[in-house]
């Protein structure tokens, strides 16, 4: 089957200069940014001091700056967020998302695309793939060049296609209220051997305990009945005892099944438990899930 290709223009993009720029970085992101390079992206999470998340971010390298991108609705609150910890350093943060445009194509090959387009190795699902950069001026272009040899994914079957790989979406699994190991990003976005940063003693401590009072779960739908973001996880036959929630479900095509992702508590969250999904605001409303193995299997 051809590829898939996803148009994440809309993500909020930052260029971020100065001689500090590394040092400064790294001291943010829970990443080590010394792995970002021109043809490779690393995945990141800003943290506050109490290690929950202020922000999820791909940074590459380039030639004088990094790049990053995230979710088009931290794009005002990141800016803020860093630039709070500029102090004396030679740091300038600059918000270019409406000069630069970015595809990614979910293919082990890098696509052939002529001079003018930068290509960086990423993995924003369970494989990598490559992000296509350009001027947000040539967007159209590079849109059907890529259409001509890509399956173009529509923002819907995009979000099908992400809740069906686990992948944690900022707003959905990813908020404020979080800790990154509780959403399984340490494997892709944590990096315990680097120098310190903000948030760094939370992470490192849970790493230690081996414990979250929460972990994100792939749930499918035993009888078939719909799934809703929202619907509230509870210990089978007791309502009241609540062991967790929805944050993404949707309708898999391709898996025959209706699927979700969301938070379940510890001591309920192991692969085959079984819980009541049930609508808040009518109790009646109730669907027997199953956790299982994240990214869903075909």
């Amino acid at each position: 089957m051809t590829a898939p290709l996803f148009d994440l223009s809309g993500r909020a993009k930052l260029r971020i200069t100065g001689s500090d720029r590394l040092r400064f970085l790294n001291g943010q992101v829970t990443n080590d940014v010394r792995k970002a390079s021109e043809s490779a992206a690393i995945e990141a999470c800003v943290l506050s001091a109490k290690g929950r998340m202020n922000g999820h971010v791909f940074l590459s390298a380039a030639r004088d700056c990094f790049l990053a991108d995230a979710d088009p609705d931290l794009r005002q609150a990141l800016i803020a967020r860093l630039e709070r910890y500029v102090i004396a350093d030679d740091v300038q943060i600059e918000d270019v998302t409406d000069r630069l445009s970015i595809f990614h194509v979910l293919s082990p090959t890098a696509p052939a695309l002529g001079d003018g387009w930068r290509l960086v190795s990423a993995r924003r699902f369970t494989e990598s793939g490559w992000d296509v950069w350009s001027d947000a001026a040539l967007h159209d272009v590079v849109a059907r060049q890529l259409s001509s040899a890509f399956r173009f994914l529509d923002a819907a079957s995009a979000e099908v296609f992400r809740v069906e790989e686990g992948v944690p979406r900022w707003g959905r699994e990813l908020t404020e209220e979080i800790i990154p190991i509780e959403a399984n990003l340490e494997v892709r976005a944590i990096d315990y051997e680097k120098g310190c940063y903000i948030g760094q003693e939370v992470i490192s401590r849970i790493k230690m305990s081996g414990q979250t009072n929460k972990r994100l779960c792939g749930l499918v739908s035993l009888r078939g009945a719909p799934l809703l973001t929202g619907m509230k996880l509870a210990a089978t036959g007791e309502k009241s005892k609540e062991t967790g929630w929805i944050t993404s479900a949707t309708w898999s095509e391709r898996l025959g099944r209706e699927i979700a992702l969301g938070y379940v508590k510890r001591g309920f969250n192991s692969i085959a438990t079984r819980l009541d999904a049930i609508k808040p605001e009518n109790p009646s409303i109730i669907a027997r899930v199953e956790i299982v193995d994240l990214p869903f299997a075909c």
